[in-house]
């Protein structure tokens, strides 16, 4: 039984071990792996490790022990109830560890006492309702982000935050506090930001230790719904308080318009932001403003909820606060009026974004005083209104136009795509000008040519033609072009984004259009990696930005898909002259080799026989006896003619016997082919008479008929040849070609001509016998 038990708990945890991923980087995620406990086999060279979302209930002394080299330890939402004095005294190179959202009821400054390397701490969402009776961080020098509270959270005390000097992130969630000691936060000096969910009552003593401490101070989902309830805030009259942050909070109208009596009031906090937030009221609300030297110059409103914005009145209460603004976002908060009297009480702003909201042509015409004698903005730089329901370019240009410091205007995501393509008028100092994602499919007369900076990305163009001489950066990304350019005037153009359009190839006489050029942006497009285009590119890499990434071939098909610098091409495609070339070499060179095998060995004269012993094949084997008209047909060289005409033929044709004999120059038939001729003169002859010699050897027809002798010799079964030595012949001295004669030469007993007369008589006789 003891050894079932070892074996299954063996298996359990060598099953747990696995249930984990750990790379070369030395990480393990074992989150959400349904877990109990640590895994005891993991690398110990681990450095993190996330144990997130598992079922761990406790952590014992043991369990991280063998990890010395742990940096980062996550072991949020477990139900860890329980946690040894030691559990961490081996980790003391952790710099991060996250025990939130656990059922912790207490803390232990114990658990602590090793980790000198912390920077990072959270213990939100637990079950204790204090930090206990000893300073939990007295121990933790390295210390510079804490998250600390949970819905139990009743109590701050004195000593709770002893040790730590310092810190870069504070994020409190005590909306249920019930009990502040005076100062408790006061000892930490800089917070550079601090978060705080809590309860109304005891904010303004938080408010007080904080606002010679922090620099960043954000309120989270609060409700601040009467006039009261934002007093706390005057504390920020003289602080170290910059950024004055509300997010997720509820606004109503007489808590906001006491918020802006406070604000008005400040002399350090520059910038008010309101995050997600909700604001109950139609405006209401009127603040009494005296003319205060206001530090406030940033207002940031995103994603503000007014319930009833159909029927809130205009803002005429706080002209006076925005005076000295310079920057203003409301974004995302369904603005459709800015009334001109508002917009002319900006003497001061120089950034003003009114993105994601529901302006249109008439509403901006509106805003900017166009009807009212202008004077709208007068110091504005930066406008932005993308994201909103403008239709026409050139009414927004002819809005614009009286806003005299406008440098940079943002127009994308509207619809311009139905705009008129006339000219149009803009701000003289206008320098860029966003118009990307705007449906637009033709690029019109209408873009002002003083601009350093154009976007029309994400349009349907298909060309671009303008002439634009200041022009330093063109974005035109997510279009339709298929080259480049090069009948736009942009001499100073430096960086050209186009990526994502249905560009095929560039090349050097592309971009001399652009002689200033430095970066050229041409990433997933639709190259055809051409044998050329693949060489000017991988020369020229140095212009293109993000390369080699992202630069892929589209066609040919051989090498779709890989990067233009991994392409490899046929070597027919890319040196066709040079293949064509030497093909046509090589193909000369073989057709002479072979001539010169031919001629070597005779193989014209080959096929030539082949054919004629083919022709003779077809014709009868056999003749009758009536058919024959010779005794002899003579196969003779005309070099030897004198001797067969002179002294052979007289004496067998006139001797007696008489013999027949067939003389080519006398019997040969008149308009038949000379192989005919042969063929018959043979056929018709009871024999072939063939007068040997070295000029015999030499001659062409001589060997044809040698060879009709030879095939009539073994097809009929005839012997019919006579061989006439005329001459010495030397066997070896016989071209290879007459195999044949070698052959007769070796098997047939033949005539040899002598020189002795007294012998010829003999040779005559034995000729006619053989006859």
């Amino acid at each position: 039984c003891c050894l079932i038990c070892s074996l299954v708990a063996l298996t359990h945890s060598l099953y747990e071990a696995k249930a984990c991923i750990c790379d070369g980087m030395n990480f393990c995620n074992c989150s959400s792996r349904h877990l109990t406990a640590i895994p005891p086999n993991l690398p110990k060279q681990l450095q993190r490790l996330d144990m997130s979302n598992n079922l761990i209930q406790e952590i014992t002394d043991t369990d991280l022990q063998p990890y010395k080299e742990l940096e980062v330890l996550l072991m949020n939402n477990n139900d860890i109830h329980s946690i040894s004095q030691n559990a961490f005294q081996s980790l003391a190179n952790l710099e991060e560890l996250d025990i939130s959202y656990n059922k912790l009821t207490s803390m232990l400054p114990t658990w602590f006492r090793h980790l000198q390397n912390l920077k990072q701490l959270n213990l939100l969402g637990n079950q204790y309702t204090s930090l206990g009776e000893i300073s939990l961080f007295s121990a933790l020098s390295s210390l510079k982000d804490l998250k600390i509270g949970n819905g139990n959270f009743e109590a701050f005390h004195r000593h709770d935050f002893d040790g730590v000097l310092s810190l870069d992130n504070l994020y409190l969630n005590i909306s249920n506090l019930r009990q502040y000691a005076n100062g408790t936060l006061k000892t930490i000096k800089p917070i550079r930001h601090v978060t705080i969910a809590t309860n109304i009552p005891l904010l303004p003593h938080i408010m007080t230790d904080l606002s010679l401490s922090a620099i960043v101070l954000e309120m989270k989902n609060m409700s601040f719904t009467l006039h009261g309830d934002v007093e706390s805030f005057t504390a920020l009259t003289d602080t170290t308080v910059k950024v004055l942050m509300y997010r997720e909070c509820l606004l109503t109208d007489n808590s906001a318009a006491r918020l802006i009596e406070i604000i008005n009031t400040y002399k350090n906090v520059t910038d008010f932001d309101l995050l997600d937030c909700t604001l109950e009221g139609t405006g209401q609300g009127a603040p009494i403003l005296k003319d205060e030297n206001s530090s406030l110059t940033t207002i940031v409103i995103k994603n503000l909820y007014i319930p009833n914005f159909y029927i809130f009145s205009d803002l005429s209460s706080v002209y006076k606060v925005v005076r000295k603004i310079k920057s203003v976002t409301c974004v995302d908060s369904k603005v459709f009026l800015m009334p001109c009297h508002f917009s002319r009480s900006f003497m001061m702003m120089e950034y003003l974004d009114l993105s994601g909201n529901i302006l249109t042509d008439l509403l901006l015409q509106g805003a900017s005083c166009f009807y009212d004698g202008y004077g709208a903005w007068p110091s504005l730089k930066t406008l932005n209104v993308s994201r909103n329901r403008l239709l026409s370019l050139p009414k927004v240009a002819e809005t614009l136009v009286h806003v005299p410091s406008l440098t940079s205007i943002d127009l994308s995501q509207n619809s311009f795509g139905g705009s008129s393509s006339s000219s149009c008028t803009w701000p003289a100092n206008l320098k860029s000008l966003n118009i990307s994602n705007c449906q637009i499919r033709h690029i019109s007369d209408c873009i002002p040519v003083t601009l350093e900076h154009l976007d029309v990305s994400f349009n349907n163009l298909e060309e671009f033609r303008l002439s634009l001489p200041d022009l330093k950066e063109l974005y035109i990304s997510e279009n339709r072009l298929t080259k480049l350019p090069a009948d736009a005037h942009l001499p100073r153009l430096n960086l050209f984004i186009i990526r994502e359009n249905r560009l095929i190839d560039f090349f050097q006489s592309d971009l001399n259009f652009f002689p200033n050029l430095t970066g050229l942006d041409g990433r997933n497009n639709n190259y055809f990696c051409s044998c050329q285009f693949v060489d000017f590119v991988s020369k020229n890499h140095k212009l293109l930005v993000g390369w080699p990434h992202d630069y892929v071939c589209d066609s040919p098909t051989s090498v779709r898909d890989n990067q233009i610098d991994k392409a490899n091409l046929p070597l027919l495609m890319c040196h066709k002259t040079l293949v064509v070339t030497l093909t046509c070499i090589i193909l000369i060179l073989g057709i002479t080799f072979i001539l010169a095998l031919c001629y070597y060995f005779h193989i014209a004269w080959y096929v030539k026989m082949t054919c004629a012993w083919l022709k003779a094949k077809r014709r009868p084997l056999k003749v009758l006896d009536r058919e024959i008209c010779y005794d002899a047909y003579v196969s003779y060289s005309e070099r030897d003619s004198e001797w067969v005409e002179n002294m052979m033929l007289p004496l067998l044709e006139n001797g007696d016997p008489p013999f027949k004999i067939c003389f080519h120059k006398r019997d040969f038939v008149p308009g038949k082919t000379i192989i005919d001729n042969i063929i018959d003169a043979m056929e018709t002859s009871y024999k072939t008479l063939f007068i040997l010699s070295e000029h015999f050897v030499q001659s062409e027809w001589c060997k044809y008929e040698l060879e009709f002798s030879h095939f009539r010799l073994f097809d009929e079964n005839n012997d019919t040849a006579i061989l006439v030595i005329l001459e010495p012949i030397e066997r070896s001295t016989v071209p290879k070609r007459f195999a044949k004669l070698r052959k007769l030469m070796n098997t047939k007993t033949y005539l040899k001509w002598p020189t002795e007369e007294e012998e010829q008589e003999v040779f005559w006789t034995n000729l006619k016998e053989a006859l």
